[in-house]
């Protein structure tokens, strides 16, 4: 919920993405990743890191904006010691353009996000190798014998995995075009209906869903995780706008990550 708190898990990649709040069933996750150290997004990580401490995980890897690090570590050595405990943690610190690789041929990729402090987006991608378009079609035999001879046949692509971007303006779609390419796509969509312009989500540094829709033949994810919704939206009214607004193209991809009825939680 945009302004209260942001965490999300990816499973399958291993990584928990911000730490507005401190979810125990996230705790077991040993890659952290910051996109900017705003408290709805970052100060749930001492108490995560408490819990962690109790089940017996040691330092998570934290990767965050460089410019953020120092202050990281200092918030965390004062939280330390009002809790008579290390908190620990393995920063990696990441300008835009920065990769790192996390394993098992996972990669992730820094890109600039727009905001009024220091943040960054995410890209996860996997580095394949692919068989180059004249060779397609060749006997593996032949394929095998050339590869012997020390022949070339393969490049090295990389595979799009999911991208992360919250607290932005729609620049970052422009300075960002991979974005469009990413297979999963987790997008803030702060602002939904009339009730804000879309010179008010700028001006507010957000996204607004009409910027989305403008967009709607570029985007060519195979899915698009909307979250980061205002708290001044009930999710049921979340819900039934995005439904009613969206273009079939884009409604069929788009996933609501908000409740479908009740309150937000907490």
């Amino acid at each position: 919920m945009g302004g209260v708190y942001t965490s999300l898990q990816v499973p399958e990649l291993d990584v928990v993405l911000d730490v507005g709040l401190p979810i125990r069933s996230f705790c077991g996750t040993d890659r952290i990743f910051l996109s900017h150290a705003h408290p709805d997004h970052a100060s749930g990580l001492g108490s995560l890191l408490g819990v962690r401490r109790l089940i017996g995980k040691g330092a998570p890897q934290v990767f965050l904006p460089a410019e953020i690090e120092a202050n990281v570590q200092e918030a965390l050595a004062v939280l330390s010691r009002l809790h008579h405990t290390a908190m620990d943690v393995r920063t990696v610190p990441m300008h835009p353009g920065d990769v790192q690789p996390l394993g098992h041929g996972l990669f992730v990729r820094a890109f600039r996000t727009h905001h009024p402090v220091p943040s960054l987006g995410y890209q996860f991608f996997r580095r394949i190798t692919k068989l180059r378009p004249e060779h397609q079609g060749l006997p593996p035999q032949d394929i095998a014998r050339r590869r012997q001879a020390g022949e070339d046949l393969f490049d090295t692509v990389e595979r799009l995995e999911l991208a992360y971007a919250t607290d932005t303006v729609s620049r970052v779609l422009e300075t960002e075009p991979s974005l469009f390419d990413s297979r999963i796509l987790i997008l803030e969509c702060t602002f939904i209906d009339a009730r804000h312009t879309v010179e008010d989500a700028q001006a507010r540094a957000h996204l607004h869903l009409d910027e989305l829709i403008a967009r709607a033949s570029q985007f060519r994810n195979e899915a698009i995780v909307l979250m980061h919704f205002s708290q001044a939206f009930a999710p049921e009214s979340v819900h039934a706008t995005l439904r009613a607004r969206l273009p079939s193209e884009l409604s069929e991809r788009v996933r609501i990550f908000a409740p479908e009825t009740g309150r937000w939680f907490g």
